[in-house]
């Protein structure tokens, strides 16, 4: 709602001078939308135009918006107990580890922060410490892989494989190494998509070896890399991941910050490969995005490590807000929500659906090189033609986003990652969204697609 008083071009001239915006290059007459309304998987601005979000916020509004029990967990608590730091312990964050527990499907002790980025900052902390005090002092070092995301702040930008993202900020922190993703659509010419999945899983493990395995300390990844292009392992990529941190003592340390909580049709993604990680972070969709809540989970014998008697033996990692009380009761109102209305089901169809119906739809477009999808998220890879798989330009790009907004549509795309290799368009709708939704959707981006498809 506008204020009484200011119209909307005076809140945006008030936006210029005073908010920094976070992913958005500066352009002199830049106007951002001005949201002022949400409900279910569609968002309104200032002047009235309804748009449906094709990415969730930022992958993050898994259930929807304009829940009011949401809104009404969080006065609640707000209003019997506000704050209380977790040096100390309160009923919310008890009872979410709980349920984080039952969700998990496994026996895991729960490290709460703020976001996904602290989440994983934790991650590697702990795993550090763990290692020293297990009998391996050297075991520092991190393998991560191209492409992948992990967070912005020092650590977890290390972590990233996005060298764009980087660009200005390095020195970052040492001891991260990279390999390559598991990106069959560009695999080499002749190579089967399965020997090319086990040889990317298996430079995990030849790095080990080059490093020294008594240096490295964990491997850190994406059940499906999301921000970085949507790029899809197979069953037996993860099961050899696996197999590789359990033989060589690193820790596997799965990051479900956007693939967690229903998105990728399950609990956590994860779950869709059968194989158990030593620490599981998270964040987004673990409140839906109605507050700030993050955690990092970790196998109960990693715990365990830290519960000794010497001075320096336990975790000296805190921050102020993590697990909030009113954002732990949100993310059980949320979870308790997402059972009830079975969303993790209802995203495995959703997916099921957008990938199909894009697959057959954009089988002999001229820009689509490939689709890909992982429960309710798909990406789009777009090439200046099939043949030579060249990635489409920049412009080509912005012109189909722009063409969606005008219908309605928002959607999103790898941006700021890989030089040269930000052509992948994005989509993760509420896992909420209505069959007229979904319809909605595919109208609208394939009108965008045929509209700049070449003459």
């Amino acid at each position: 709602m506008i204020e009484a008083g200011r119209t909307a071009a005076d809140h945006i001239a008030a936006d210029r001078r005073v908010v920094w915006h976070g992913m958005r290059p500066f352009k002199e007459n830049d106007v951002p939308l001005l949201i002022t309304e949400a409900n279910g998987s569609w968002i309104t601005d200032c002047e009235g135009n309804r748009y449906l979000d094709g990415m969730s916020g930022l992958w993050c509004v898994n259930a929807g918006y304009g829940r009011q029990e949401l809104a009404d967990a969080a006065y609640r608590q707000l209003s019997s107990m506000p704050y209380y730091p977790l040096t100390q312990t309160h009923l919310p964050a008890i009872r979410l580890a709980e349920k984080l527990g039952e969700w998990l499907e496994g026996d895991y002790v729960v490290f709460f922060s703020n976001s996904g980025s602290e989440a994983n900052e934790a991650a590697f902390k702990m795993a550090r410490q763990y290692q020293q005090q297990t009998g391996h002092p050297y075991r520092h070092k991190f393998i991560a892989r191209y492409r992948g995301y992990h967070g912005s702040s020092p650590g977890a930008l290390s972590a990233t494989g996005q060298a764009v993202r980087k660009l200005k900020y390095e020195p970052l922190a040492p001891g991260f190494l990279h390999v390559r993703p598991p990106d069959s659509y560009r695999r080499p010419e002749g190579m089967s998509r399965e020997a090319h999945q086990l040889q990317c899983a298996r430079e995990i493990e030849e790095t080990i070896v080059w490093e020294g395995a008594d240096t490295v300390a964990g491997v850190i990844l994406e059940p499906a890399i999301t921000g970085g292009g949507i790029i899809v392992p197979d069953k037996a990529y993860m099961e050899e991941v696996r197999r590789i941190c359990t033989q060589h003592g690193a820790l596997m340390i799965v990051d479900e910050v956007i693939c967690g909580f229903g998105r990728s049709g399950r609990s956590f993604g994860h779950h869709n490969f059968g194989v158990s990680p030593d620490i599981v972070t998270m964040a987004k969709g673990i409140t839906s995005g109605y507050l700030p809540l993050a955690a990092t989970a970790v196998k109960r014998e990693i715990y365990q490590a830290f519960c000794q008697k010497g001075e320096y033996d336990h975790l000296r990692h805190v921050n102020t807000f993590g697990g909030h009380p009113a954002s732990c009761a949100v993310a059980l109102a949320n979870l308790e929500l997402m059972e009830r209305e079975k969303l993790r089901e209802r995203s495995s169809l959703l997916g099921a659906r957008l990938l199909e119906e894009l697959g057959a739809a954009l089988a002999g477009h001229p820009l689509a090189g490939d689709v890909r999808g992982f429960g309710f998220m798909a990406g789009i890879e777009l090439v200046e033609d099939r043949q030579s798989r060249k990635p489409a330009a920049p412009g080509v790009m912005q012109g189909i986003i722009d063409s969606c907004r005008r219908r309605g549509l928002i959607i999103g795309k790898n941006g700021d990652t890989v030089a040269g290799y930000n052509n992948v368009l994005t989509l993760a709708p509420p896992l909420s969204s209505t069959d007229e939704d979904l319809d909605f959707l595919l109208a609208a981006l394939l009108e965008a697609l045929e509209e700049a498809s070449p003459a």
